[in-house]
């Protein structure tokens, strides 16, 4: 009963089990937070492997990154309600508490979190894995938490302060032991005219003795949802990445989406590889992304946004 509830939960710590083992495993949740203008985004975890196990905070913005350490023990989590806590600083559903004084970087302030909105779920699609989610010893599990949301308060860092009134914000978490070798992941949500929200992975994933390319795509627009994944038959119909832009068409029966993404400066952040933070990814978070949606040959949404998340790793 545990298993079905926490994979009905997503957003709930999963590996509860390895805090006091030395097997491989990571767990992180990604809250990234913008405005007209900025934006910064903050990753938080443990990883486990043979010779440690550690807790981590990473942090994102325009211009930097950042990789803070904590021990094991500093890791605190609660079910009811959600939160995780790592030193002094606490993450929930409605919002964060920061606190961090390290050699190379302060961090304080607040934000609030209201207005969610969420990709609908249901037993056989706890998220937006849907059966895969149930699938077992696979690398890594994807889940979003929350589409969009509205962000209040305020982040100082080093000299540098984040005001975000009316902001939007973005909550998802992947767990397992590994990334992906290779794969793109894009996420936008502060669209020049619609209220769009969309995230899109395609990523190679190992299954047994195979590999399949693995795509999960979902746009929120107007309260409605578009899913487009490898479980309900959406095709990749192209497919083009360079090390800075991707073009990529998507087709399900009669609905197409088409997104171009591109970035000029990202910045590194770690990533899992059986457990250890040691695969060096880039991640910018003020790409730009075009994005089109027809349906039955008649566009819905022809749109640009300018503060994207935006990976390519191959």
């Amino acid at each position: 009963m545990k298993f079905l509830f926490l994979k009905k939960n997503p957003d709930l710590f999963q590996g509860e089990k390895y805090l006091k083992s030395h097997k491989n495993y990571f767990e992180g949740w990604y809250y990234k937070n913008i405005n007209a203008e900025t934006g910064i985004s903050f990753i938080l975890g443990i990883h486990t492997d043979k010779t440690k196990r550690k807790a981590f905070i990473q942090i994102i913005t325009m211009n930097q990154s950042y990789f803070v350490n904590y021990a094991i023990e500093d890791f605190y989590f609660e079910h009811v309600p959600f939160k995780i806590q790592i030193g002094n600083n606490i993450f929930t559903k409605t919002g964060i508490h920061l606190d961090i004084m390290d050699q190379n970087i302060s961090v304080t302030g607040d934000i609030q979190y209201s207005n969610s909105q969420n990709i609908k779920t249901n037993w056989i699609n706890p998220n937006i894995m849907g059966p895969f989610s149930f699938v077992l010893l696979m690398e890594c599990y994807h889940a979003i938490l929350c589409m969009k949301n509205k962000v209040n308060g305020i982040i100082y860092l080093n000299n540098d302060k984040f005001n975000f009134h009316d902001g939007i914000g973005y909550i998802e978490k992947d767990w397992g032991y590994s990334f992906p070798k290779s794969y793109i992941w894009c996420q936008a949500n502060h669209f020049l005219k619609s209220d769009a929200s969309l995230m899109v992975s395609i990523a190679d994933i190992p299954f047994g003795l195979m590999t399949f390319r693995g795509l999960i795509c979902v746009l929120m627009l107007n309260q409605k949802e578009y899913r487009f994944t490898t479980y309900n038959f959406s095709k990749i119909t192209e497919y083009v990445i360079d090390q800075h832009s991707i073009t990529i068409t998507l087709k399900r029966k009669s609905s197409v989406i088409k997104l171009q993404a591109e970035y000029d400066q990202g910045f590194e952040l770690a990533a899992p590889i059986k457990g250890k933070m040691e695969k060096q990814i880039v991640e910018s978070i003020s790409a730009v992304v075009k994005i089109t949606l027809t349906i039955e040959d008649r566009v819905l949404l022809s749109d640009t946004s300018t503060l994207c998340g935006l990976e390519i790793v191959s």
